[in-house]
Formats: structure tokens, C-alpha cells, sequence
């Protein structure tokens, strides 16, 4: 009691004769707990970070009187607590031949009676019932690659992804999940738990690290509580590749039956079958396809979506029927049409294929279903449609941040900013230093007419990270707005300090038409006339620069084209203020009742 007894000399008293992984101390210890019952209010062990372990409880040494004629003394146990009286505790006789164990005996039993005092004193606090529990959060921290080669960190990305999957679809009344987006900002860090724990708002992180070679992968996890940064649980897991798929849901369950464990009287949490990360996947080598198809679509680059459809394809080649391969595809043909990486026409009808595909041989892929109501949003302009698939995969997972994230932007494209708001919450809470989520919440502040708190959230992101110049870019319509030109023109001159190109060209015009440098505007947009920028991008590029510079006829007849070609520059158009000169036009009434915006 007292003292803090380091790993090494726990492990060499344990373990004397032995070579054993410090992950053994740790599942030890996390049993030692189990049995005392530990909880967060009732704590007997403390992990000192970096050092060993403590005992908690007050301890005083008792004395042995051992009469010459016998055992018949009696050991004398205190604990400190002032409540508790001197316990008399007869012996029992010990063999003769065992008489050199005895004063260890004791000091076990002596052990044992303080544990017990100790358990009988302690405030037992009353059961919390399910409706009582507020909901924990949890971050799954991204599995460091030990194989030595950085070309694998796709293998333990993925397995960091499947891994929040699978615990994000266990009980998400109680339990959340950080988002994907959010822990890789944490991969290769060196801050410390409490400062994540701060910055995500959890309660508990699991760590983990992955070592492969050809044959065989051995994963360890541990879940540590952020208050305090106890140890919980942990575990090693050596597996042959090709049972990867089994040992994933095999971890999750544990984790989670440890995370039910602290909550302190909730049953444990039954990982539900259809909760399977990898569904449909027949061979490891189209798992292993897929999981790097899922780490170059998260990099959102124009090489990275490409790099993501050829190994998607690869992964559906090997197995035809492996519908998250076909989910994937799905997404990366969507987003690659909604950041004008290529024709809409070409793109739209691939993902709507591919997604319905998925759909096919699994109704229940939640991220099929968001696939899906983004085409159905953004190309088929069926808001109806899209509103049914948005609801269906949040139901099928709640805690996808991606889909609240997205069917935020659709409530809001409708101005219907309540919901939108308390949408983008959602994706907040579960994904609390996105980017992509951050930037996209200033947006619908922008679009309800919040100009300065949309500028304060577009700062905040660039304060988070200050080359993320997307962010800086969004700010251009709010300056706008609020007549700030010099400050819009400042965001202009240090994009093309960087780099040309279209939509540097498209919002030049604008700006230095608002600004009053007509002549600079007229170039700006002769420049963006002449470029040879993709066809993707240069219809909204071009509607951008009519906007600004007050063409509005070019920007009404640009409009209709791009909507006969199912473009998705045209769905925001009923809130985005940049449109207010042509409301009052009929043709732009006409095309708001055409795109379901308008009743």
C-alpha cells in the first residue's frame, strides 16, 4: 500500500522463470480489478502513467501472536479507516512440513481480510438504470503500423476503421463512436490521453498496433480511461491473415464487453451479427483490396478517388459478391461527381449502379444507402427520395458522421435550418475536429444569412489547421455579403500567390467586380474563358464570376444548362445569397419549381 510498485518488478515476481508481453501485466492487473469489483467511485489499484502501479487502500502492518504451544493466536488486521474495529482472526494449523510458507499464508490472508473490509466499507453506490446512463463517448486512436514499412499503413487505417464500425453499431443509445476522421488527426501524435480526451470529449481510447507479415498478423488493443489513464483491458490477438475478418468482430466484442464493465450495472452490450465489418468478403484478398480502397477515398484528392475505384474494382473482381467493395465504389463515383473530378453525367449513373448493386446482396449497408441519397440529392434533384435514404442509413447507423454530416447540407439546401443545425451537431459530437465537418457547419451558418459566426467557424478550422486554404476559400461569398471587399480580395491574391486555375479565376471575377476593379475582372474572366480547366469545372466556375460581375442573363442561361445536365452546382441555389439579384426573376422561379425546391 502506498508504495508504486514498478511493471518490471511486478512482471519478473510474477512471471519469474518467464518472457511474457507487458500486455499480460496489463490483463492481469484489469482481472485483479474485475474481481474487487472495481469502479470508477470504488478504487483499490492505480496506474501511475510511465511508472507501475499503486495500492489505494490504507493499509496498517498487523502483528502475529503465535503462542509456543501452538497456532491458537490471532493475526490483528487494521485498515485506516476510523470506522473499522480490530478483527481477531483464528489460525489454522499449518503441516509441519509446509511451516516455512506460513508468515507468507498470512500475509495473503491478511491481504484478503483488508480487500474485504475494505469492499464491506465502501459506499456502495445504487445501480444506474439504462435510462439513467448518460452517454459515454469513446475514440478508437489509429493502430500504429509495426511492420516496418509505411506502405502498410493502409492495413492498420483500415483495421481502425472497421474497428469504429463495428463498435459504432453496438448500442449507440449509450455508447458513442469519434468518427474516422477525427482520430486519424491523432496517427504518429505524441499528445498525451487527457489532452485527446479534451479535444475529442471522450471518456475512454482504445489503442492498438498491428505487426504483419505474409502469414500471420498479431493486433494488440488496450482501452484506457481518459480521466485518469487507467488501464482497463488489454489484449493480444495472433491470428492467420486470412481469419482477419472473424478476429476484428472477435475484438470488438471484448472492448465492448469491458466498456459495458465500467459503466458499473448495465448488461453487457451483444454484438449484434448483422454488425459484421466485413460482410459478403469471401477471401482475404479482397478484404485486403478494399481496406485500400477505403484509405486512398479518405484522402479526398482527385488521385486519391482514382486510386480508390481501381482498388474497389480489383476488390469486386476478386469477389463479386462483397457488397461494402461495391458500397465503396459507389461513394468514391459520387464524391468524385460532387467534387467535380469529372462529368456528372458519367459518374452519377456508375454510383447509382454500383450502389444499387450493394443494396442487391446487403439491404442493410448503411453507407450504401448514404451513397444513394447523394445522387438522389444531387443528380436526380428527388429530395423526397434522398430525405428516405438519409433516414435509412442513419437508422441502420447512427453514428455515421458522414451521413448526418451530408443530410445536414441537404436540410439545409431546403431552408429547413433548425433541423440542419441539429444535424450538424450530430456530426460534431461524433466527429469533433473534421474539417470537411467544421467547414460544411459554417456553411449553413452562411447560407441562414449568420455571415460573422459563419466567418468565426471558417477561422476556427484554419486555426485548427492553417494550410487547409478550402476553408479560407469558403469565406470569399461572406465577405462578400457583409461588403468586405478588401478582406475578399486578400483571400483572392493569396490563392493565386499559390496556384491558378479555374475556380481561383471564377471568384477573382467576382470579387474584383464587387470591388469596383472592373478591368481586373474582365481579366480574371477572360483568363478563366480561355482555360483549359476540365468540363466539370467550368460551368460553376463561370456562374460564379456572372454572379459576381451582375451578368444575369449569362448566369440565368447558365443555369438552365446546367441543370438539363443534372449538375449539383444547382442545388443550394435557393438559400445561397450569391443568388439574390435573380429571385426575382421568373425563369429563376420557374427553375427553383423545377428542382422540388419550391412548391
Amino acid at each position: 500500500a502506498g508504495r508504486i510498485v514498478s511493471k518490471d518488478e511486478l512482471m519478473k515476481t510474477v512471471w519469474p522463470d518467464s518472457f511474457v508481453e507487458e500486455s499480460n501485466l496489463t490483463q492481469t492487473v484489469f482481472m485483479v480489478r474485475k474481481a474487487l469489483d472495481e469502479t470508477a467511485d470504488r478504487r483499490y489499484i492505480l496506474t501511475v502513467q510511465g511508472q507501475g502501479y499503486r495500492f489505494l487502500v490504507p493499509v496498517k502492518e498487523g502483528t502475529v501472536d503465535e503462542p509456543e504451544d501452538g497456532p491458537q493466536g490471532t493475526e490483528r488486521l487494521v485498515d485506516a479507516s476510523e470506522t473499522v474495529e480490530v478483527r481477531e482472526v483464528p489460525l489454522e494449523p499449518s503441516p509441519p512440513q509446509v511451516k516455512s510458507w506460513r508468515p507468507l499464508l498470512i500475509a495473503c490472508a491478511g491481504v484478503a481480510l483488508v480487500l474485504i473490509m475494505a469492499f464491506a466499507i465502501w459506499p456502495r453506490h445504487s445501480r444506474v438504470g439504462p435510462a439513467e446512463v448518460s452517454k459515454i463517448m469513446l475514440a478508437v486512436l489509429p493502430f500504429e503500423n509495426f511492420t516496418g514499412d509505411s506502405s502498410e499503413d493502409y492495413f492498420s487505417d483500415g483495421l481502425t476503421e472497421e474497428m469504429i464500425g463495428q463498435l459504432g453499431n453496438l448500442d449507440p443509445a449509450h455508447l458513442g463512436v469519434i468518427a474516422r476522421t477525427s482520430v486519424m488527426h491523432y496517427k504518429h501524435s505524441q499528445e498525451s490521453i487527457p489532452a485527446i480526451g479534451r479535444d475529442l470529449g471522450v471518456q475512454y481510447v482504445i489503442e492498438g498496433s498491428v505487426r504483419r507479415d505474409a502469414k500471420r498478423v498479431r493486433i494488440t488493443a488496450q482501452l484506457i480511461k481518459v480521466k485518469d489513464q487507467t488501464h482497463l483491458w488489454a489484449r493480444q490477438y495472433d491470428r492467420d491473415l486470412g481469419n482477419l475478418i472473424e478476429l476484428q468482430e472477435e475484438i470488438a466484442r471484448e472492448v465492448a464487453n469491458e466498456i459495458e464493465f465500467s459503466l458499473s450495472g448495465r448488461r453487457p452490450i451483444e454484438l449484434a451479427q448483422a454488425a459484421s465489418p466485413v460482410r459478403g468478403a469471401n477471401s482475404y484478398e479482397a478484404y485486403d483490396l478494399y481496406l485500400k480502397g477505403r484509405y486512398f477515398l479518405n484522402k479526398r484528392t482527385a488521385d486519391g478517388f482514382r486510386q480508390a475505384a481501381d482498388y474497389f474494382q480489383q476488390a469486386i473482381e476478386k469477389d463479386p459478391n462483397f457488397a461494402r467493395a461495391h458500397a465503396g465504389l459507389a461513394d468514391t463515383f459520387a464524391l468524385m461527381s460532387t467534387w467535380y473530378i469529372g462529368p456528372q453525367n458519367e459518374l452519377m449513373p456508375k454510383a447509382r449502379a454500383t450502389a444499387l448493386r450493394a443494396l442487391e446482396l446487403d439491404e442493410s449497408l448503411a453507407d450504401a444507402h448514404a451513397s444513394l441519397a447523394l445522387i438522389k440529392e444531387n443528380y436526380d434533384y428527388d429530395w423526397p427520395g434522398a430525405e428516405k435514404e438519409f433516414r435509412r442509413a442513419l437508422e441502420l447507423d447512427p453514428q455515421y458522421a458522414i451521413a448526418h454530416q451530408w443530410y445536414a447540407e441537404f436540410l439545409s439546401w431546403q431552408g429547413r435550418f433548425p433541423e440542419a443545425f441539429a444535424e450538424s451537431e450530430r456530426a460534431r459530437q461524433l466527429d469533433p475536429i473534421s474539417l470537411i465537418g467544421a467547414t460544411d457547419r459554417a456553411s449553413i451558418l452562411y447560407e441562414s444569412r449568420q455571415y460573422d459566426s459563419a466567418l468565426k467557424q471558417w477561422r476556427s478550422v484554419l486555426d485548427l489547421d492553417p494550410t487547409y486554404d478550402h476553408a479560407e476559400h469558403m469565406m470569399i461569398p461572406a465577405y462578400l455579403q457583409l461588403g468586405r471587399y478588401d478582406d475578399a480580395v486578400k483571400v483572392i491574391d493569396r490563392w493565386e500567390a499559390v496556384g491558378e486555375g479555374p475556380w481561383m479565376w471564377g471568384w477573382k471575377a467576382a470579387v474584383y467586380a464587387r470591388a469596383g476593379h472592373a478591368d481586373e475582372a474582365r481579366r480574371a474572366l477572360a483568363k478563366l474563358e480561355q482555360s483549359s480547366g476540365s468540363p466539370a469545372n467550368r460551368a460553376p466556375t463561370l456562374l460564379i464570376a456572372y454572379l459576381g460581375m451582375d451578368q444575369k442573363e449569362r448566369a440565368l442561361g447558365l443555369l438552365q444548362q446546367m441543370y438539363a445536365e443534372h449538375s449539383n452546382a444547382v442545388v443550394q441555389i435557393k438559400v445561397d445569397p450569391m443568388f439574390d439579384p435573380l429571385r426575382s426573376d421568373p425563369r429563376f422561379k420557374d427553375l427553383l419549381l423545377r428542382l422540388g425546391l419550391e412548391r
